[in-house]
């Protein structure tokens, strides 16, 4: 690999690393050393890539949540535009949830410990859910909204996947998972289908 490459691969190495100590033990507990002793680099090498653990917590989510997106909008893409794609997107979320279960931990842990980066996420978020939306009324797929009930939608949207996700995490077993999954997408359903995104 080039320098350049060894570089990358370093830095994807203490990011995933990152994550994986941040999930199972919060960020608070998150240390340089667990961090670095896990991604296989040596302590001193982590500070050439973070001024400290803060900054390092301040790529985690954006580095997580992009992740999550790419993954999620990857199934989306195959369900047809509009009402029926929203639908898709919020079970493949769900499902990100339950087959990563610290994304939870680092998303909700980071408006705490690392609310620059909870800021970044949420805007990256956001953003994408405002071209979506915006394409679709250009393409007269869905009710026209304004600016600012548009983003109370998108809000709105976010709360229901946010104790969606809190549900899962708090479930009992994977069995209890996958029916609160499968119980959140009907309810979403529901809610997208009594004509709120239909022309």
């Amino acid at each position: 690999m080039s320098r350049e490459e060894k570089a990358r691969a370093t830095l994807d190495s203490l990011l995933n690393a990152g994550c994986a100590v941040v999930a199972a033990e919060g960020y608070s507990d998150a240390s340089v050393a667990k961090i670095a002793d896990l991604a296989g680099v040596a302590h001193g090498t982590f500070y050439n890539y973070f001024e400290d653990r803060k900054a390092l917590f301040n790529a985690l989510l954006p580095y997580e949540g992009l992740r999550m997106r790419e993954k999620i909008e990857q199934i989306a893409r195959t369900a047809p535009p509009g009402v029926q794609r929203e639908i898709v997107r919020f079970e493949a979320f769900l499902n990100y949830v339950i087959e990563n279960e610290g994304f939870y931990r680092i998303l909700y842990e980071a408006e705490i410990f690392a609310p620059e980066a909870h800021r970044e996420h949420m805007d990256n978020i956001v953003n994408g859910y405002l071209g979506t939306f915006r394409r679709a009324m250009a393409e007269n797929r869905i009710r026209r909204f304004d600016d600012q009930q548009l983003h109370c939608l998108i809000y709105q949207i976010l709360g229901m996947r946010a104790y969606a996700a809190m549900q899962i995490h708090y479930a009992a077993d994977q069995s209890e998972k996958l029916r609160i999954r499968d119980c959140s997408v009907e309810m979403y359903g529901l809610f997208f289908g009594q004509s709120l995104l239909q022309t």
